[in-house]
């Protein structure tokens, strides 16, 4: 595995590698990331994978400082899977002057869900993903579902700005309880662990309830709030989705998605399921 660390020599590897297959992360990688490699290995000729933590998706008293930096761990399971190469740029090789100027900025989704509660996360992530597509230069860009808005804002990205990359999702990994993979699980002690599967809990029951028919959204968004609250949760949303536009659901929606987002002592969880009736 190669890894490059400037823009120059990243454009240079790309000339000759054929066709490409990105998965961009932030770094302490978990199965999921390893599930978006092995999906990106089907797709292309080569794998790159790119490792920087992004500080302009993070908000105000977010965790970008603390957020976990495990180089090594990272580029050793990154090795064993087989990736091509690891593009690992310092924060002034991608950010060359101190403000940036140029942003992209996603529709009003953004200020939705999420980024009701992460004033301009979701900006952060379009301008720093479209950066490292305009670098990398991928053929194909694997991203993981329980990020469903995020992935939505770069499918919308790619569509609208004529970007040729194909945009591929893949299944949220979870533990073996439920619970969807995420570097953030780590902030979790033993006993929110033990409790933090109930967030899938309450989005399987919701999507049970669409699936045989029920169209009383606001009934059943309220049920699992109030059964997260009154297990020690801060809940910030659940919501029923249009699937395909993230607008809300409406009943005679064929296709939706249940999305949540809640606080379990330090971390914010987020998780979500499809539903197609």
């Amino acid at each position: 595995m190669q890894v490059i660390r400037s823009i120059a020599d990243m454009r240079a590897w790309r000339k000759t590698a054929g066709k490409i297959a990105f998965v961009p992360t932030m770094g302490n990688l978990h199965a999921g990331h390893l599930a978006l490699v092995r999906e990106a290995k089907q797709r292309a000729d080569k794998v790159v994978v790119s490792i920087f933590v992004n500080r302009l998706q993070f908000g105000q008293g977010e965790d970008f400082d603390a957020y976990p930096r495990t180089y090594d761990a990272d580029a050793e399971k990154l090795r064993e899977a087989g990736v091509d190469a690891l593009f690992f740029p310092d924060e002034r090789e991608l950010y060359p002057r101190v403000k940036q100027d140029f942003n992209v900025e996603p529709p009003h989704v953004q200020n939705e869900l999420c980024g009701a509660f992460r004033p301009g996360h979701f900006r952060g992530v379009a301008t720093v993903v479209s950066k490292l597509f305009n670098i990398v230069q991928p053929d194909v860009a694997c991203f993981g579902k329980k990020d469903y808005q995020q992935l939505h804002i770069i499918r919308a990205m790619v569509d609208d700005l004529n970007m040729p990359i194909e945009i591929v999702p893949v299944d949220t990994g979870r533990a073996d309880d439920g619970l969807a993979l995420s570097s953030r699980n780590g902030y979790l002690t033993e006993a929110e662990r033990a409790e933090a599967p109930r967030l899938y809990r309450n989005l399987r029951r919701i999507a049970d309830a669409l699936e045989a028919g029920e169209n009383d959204y606001a009934s059943l968004e309220k049920s699992a709030i109030d059964d997260l609250a009154a297990n020690g949760w801060q809940v910030d949303y659940v919501e029923v989705r249009d699937a395909d536009t993230l607008e809300i659901g409406h009943a005679g929606a064929h296709r939706l998605v249940v999305l949540a987002a809640a606080r379990l002592g330090k971390p914010r969880l987020i998780d979500n399921i499809e539903v197609t009736r």
